[in-house]
């Protein structure tokens, strides 16, 4: 049987994400793929807050063809954060209409949200068209993948694939009312939280597949109420229909590469 494992929420350390996979057993000493037929989920953020995103960047797609070469599988899910570099290359300080509002751009939310210069420098078109073709949402080993911990991603449709294909026709949008609504989506969170999270999350499933939710974008160690560095693991909540899998990489906290277990 296939080894499915997932990581999410680099932000731009490279260095902790290739001594995680080298731990988990998917790359060699040298950091080359040596996961066989293992495949393996990023859940996105590779950009901001952390000093290489690009060199995050840059190691997954070469993993991704190494993986290709034998039996193994890289699959990339977009975060809020690529949707922010992104628009961020994309419109710049262009403001973006809305009434009441007169300071709102990518520029801006991208200053704010950990932006760095150099990853905007290095990115090249090539990053971006194989950027604006990952998906949203993804089906494996009984679990819903997903970047942000939200139910917005069904403002897109009511299926994992109409989800795709719906967002990804607004990625190759030029209008920024729509990539700036995608941004909002994304940034959501909390959705399976409190009382009301098992209903969220048993709607979700229900209508998506799978029958547990693998999540990044909300840092475990906030909902824990400890800092970062004392994380050890990813944490199953919401009655044990979510698993959230952000270490808080750029906090000091760990970057959690998951096996996923079929449940």
């Amino acid at each position: 049987m296939t080894a499915t494992y997932a990581v999410s929420d680099i932000h731009g350390h490279p260095e902790k994400l290739t001594a995680a996979l080298h731990q988990a057993g998917l790359t060699d000493a040298e950091g080359n793929w040596s996961g066989q037929d293992a495949r393996l989920w990023f859940l996105g953020d590779f950009f901001d807050r952390g000093p290489d995103g690009i060199g995050v960047l840059r190691l997954v797609r070469r993993l991704e063809e190494q993986a290709a070469g034998s039996a193994g599988e890289i699959r990339m899910l977009l975060g809020n954060h690529e949707i922010l570099a992104l628009g961020m290359r994309k419109f710049g300080g262009t403001f973006v209409p809305h009434e009441g509002i007169t300071s709102r751009s990518f520029e801006r939310s991208w200053a704010l949200n950990g932006g760095m210069d150099r990853d905007q420098e290095l990115l090249t078109d090539d990053d971006v068209a194989w950027l604006l073709d990952r998906p949203m949402l993804g089906v494996d080993a009984d679990h819903l993948l997903m970047h942000s911990d939200t139910e917005e991603y069904l403002a897109w449709g009511d299926s994992v694939d109409e989800i795709n294909q719906n967002a990804s026709a607004d990625l190759h949008s030029d209008d920024i009312t729509v990539w700036w609504e995608i941004w909002r989506r994304m940034t959501s969170r909390y959705a399976f939280r409190g009382e009301a999270g098992p209903v969220v999350a048993t709607e979700l499933l229900d209508r998506l597949g799978g029958r547990r939710i693998v999540h990044g974008h909300s840092i475990v160690a906030d909902q824990l109420g400890i800092l970062p560095a004392y994380l050890t693991g990813p944490l199953l909540y919401c009655d044990g229909l979510a698993l959230g899998i952000d270490g808080g990489t750029f906090d000091g906290g760990p970057c959690l590469v998951v096996k996923l277990l079929p449940i």
